[in-house]
């Protein structure tokens, strides 16, 4: 038998899907963010949830 082949595991694999609702002018901020950090549109949303759980948590100090 010959061994797998593919790409390995992810430690952390995306498999979850999002829909979203977004205005225009969003995914214009959106695609903005993405060509100026040079990052996919799921990176930057992930990156944003971040930031906002980041503040949330230094709220509750």
């Amino acid at each position: 038998m010959s061994p797998r082949t593919g790409r390995p595991k992810s430690e952390n694999p995306k498999d979850i899907q999002l829909k979203i609702r977004a205005d225009k002018q969003t995914i214009d901020d959106l695609e903005f963010c993405c060509e100026k950090k040079q990052m996919t549109k799921s990176d930057v949303i992930r990156l944003g949830i971040q930031k906002v759980k980041d503040e949330v948590e230094k709220e509750k100090k």
